[in-house]
């Protein structure tokens, strides 16, 4: 239920509290002391039915059935007619006209929010008891000044009441705009920093392969021109380009992360194929980063040529390199396998996840 529905819910409860007080307490006693037509009580009757069958709805802040609203408008407006034919031809907007107010009520309970049909029900209702007052007879200036005064000073105040719930429900339907805009934006903010943590973590294990190689060359204890210390530098290379690709927004992340990583053997010059099966898997950072790493290893060892392999299932992703050279890959804590054998001068790695 939005914030609009609560405070109208609880508007509408309150004037069903209001016809509910003024139907017993103000027009229970004119039918008790003055005389009027067969019409009166069965006009009652009606009205007090009216508010009985939009109890259920009212109390539980619910909106009225549209065919309640209907059927409920036609009687309170059918009621007003029978109602006010049946008080004395002098009584008009008297105390004896005890369903004039009352029936405005109604109308406010049923028609609150829905303003167009709540005029027009108020001027059917307002129109018709006027066209009764002249047709009991010719009035005199007292009597039609006394019937505008009563006539003005219901209806003002109830259209007063009417524009004070429109002004409730705008202030109530901005605070929840305001509202949804302030978490939207606590969200990006979370967001935002989120991504910015899993950027550094992701840009400090990447680095944590780099700095030692670095500093290494600086120091003059790893040769340039050794084969280990070149492959040092593919391995790095490889990890910070699949790092890159890591933050890209792209369909597969899987294989755009593992593309970038064949990126960077083929331009040391090796000869990699890519092959790749099965759908899109969604493959959470943390195990993408465990699938590629080994992969990564064995591509950064390769001397001439590499062939990669990319498989999905729906029980498991598997990632295998076939290179003719490579470093021993041992199996990391996690929830990847990681498994490499040496075939005479080729070796395959071959980085196992399980998705359920």
């Amino acid at each position: 239920m939005t914030a609009e529905e609560q405070v109208f819910g609880g508007v509408r409860l309150a004037l069903l509290g209001v016809v509910a007080i003024i139907q017993l307490g103000l027009g229970l006693r004119p039918l008790l002391t003055y005389e009027y037509g067969p019409g009166a009580w069965p006009a009652y009757g009606a009205l007090a039915l009216v508010t009985v069958a939009c109890a259920p709805w009212v109390v539980r802040r619910r909106p009225l059935p549209v065919p309640l609203v209907v059927a409920g408008t036609v009687t309170v407006v059918t009621a007003s007619v029978v109602a006010t034919s049946s008080i004395p031809p002098d009584a008009h907007f008297g105390p004896p006209h005890w369903s004039f107010g009352l029936v405005s009520w109604h109308l406010l309970v049923l028609l609150a929010d829905r303003v167009p049909w709540l005029l027009g029900a108020l001027g059917a209702h307002i129109g018709g008891d006027l066209v009764l007052f002249a047709l009991a007879g010719p009035p005199d200036r007292t009597e039609v000044g006394a019937a505008g005064v009563v006539v003005l000073g219901v209806t003002s105040f109830q259209l007063g009441l009417l524009v004070l719930i429109r002004v409730l429900l705008r202030t109530a339907r901005q605070a929840a705009e305001v509202a949804a805009a302030e978490e939207r934006a606590a969200t990006r903010v979370a967001l935002a920093e989120q991504w910015a943590q899993d950027l550094r973590a992701g840009f400090a294990g990447g680095l944590g392969t780099t700095l030692p190689l670095l500093a290494d060359l600086a120091d003059g204890v790893a040769d340039p021109r050794a084969e280990e210390t070149r492959r040092r530098c593919a391995f790095a290379a490889t990890q910070l380009r699949r790092l890159f690709a890591e933050h890209d927004e792209v369909p597969d992340p899987l294989v755009h992360e593992v593309a970038a990583c064949v990126d960077v053997a083929e331009r040391r010059g090796l000869a990699v194929s890519l092959a790749v099966s099965g759908g899109a898997v969604d493959v959470p950072t943390d195990v993408r980063r465990a699938l590629t790493a080994p992969v990564a290893a064995a591509l950064s060892a390769a001397r001439e040529r590499a062939r990669v392999s990319l498989l999905r299932t729906g029980d498991e992703v598997r990632l295998a390199v076939i290179a003719d050279a490579g470093v021993p890959v041992h199996a990391e804590s996690g929830q990847v396998e990681v498994r490499c054998d040496a075939y005479g001068e080729r070796t395959r790695t071959e980085a196992r996840w399980r998705t359920s």
